[in-house]
């Protein structure tokens, strides 16, 4: 008996190892979709809260708009060139280093707050003066 029981103790071998890599593999795949679930999840409860922000804070618009104007002074206030409005800058750090320049800024307007939250920005050319 001899010979079958190496046979024997061989083919276990092989059945336990192909038992413990298939194990491994399950082990890793159960890990990477915990992960994919937990991000998921994350995700969409930011999605949610974002946008219960949005209704919570009035009539944002969920589009930016872009408007051209001056930021003010003290970078608190933006006066829209068209129509000469002024609006209160939810995020003055947006704005920050450019207070009294040209820009257009790309931000969602509260008009029942008459407010912007200011998104991007940039500087209009401005003429050399002689």
């Amino acid at each position: 008996m001899g010979p079958r029981r190496a046979v024997v103790t061989k083919g276990v071998k092989e059945m336990r190892k192909l038992a413990l890599i298939t194990f491994a593999l399950l082990l890793v795949s159960l890990t990477a979709l915990a992960q994919y679930g937990n991000q998921s999840s994350t995700s969409q409860q930011s999605q949610s809260s974002m946008s219960q922000q949005t209704s919570t804070t009035g009539k944002a618009t969920a589009k930016a708009v872009t408007l051209s104007g001056k930021i003010s002074d003290d970078g608190k206030t933006f006066v829209s060139a068209k129509d000469n409005k002024s609006w209160t800058i939810s995020n003055p750090d947006a704005v920050k280093g450019h207070e009294g320049h040209e820009v257009k800024v790309k931000a969602h307007e509260d008009a029942a707050k008459n407010e912007i939250h200011v998104v991007s920005l940039t500087m209009q050319k401005q003429e050399m003066k002689k």
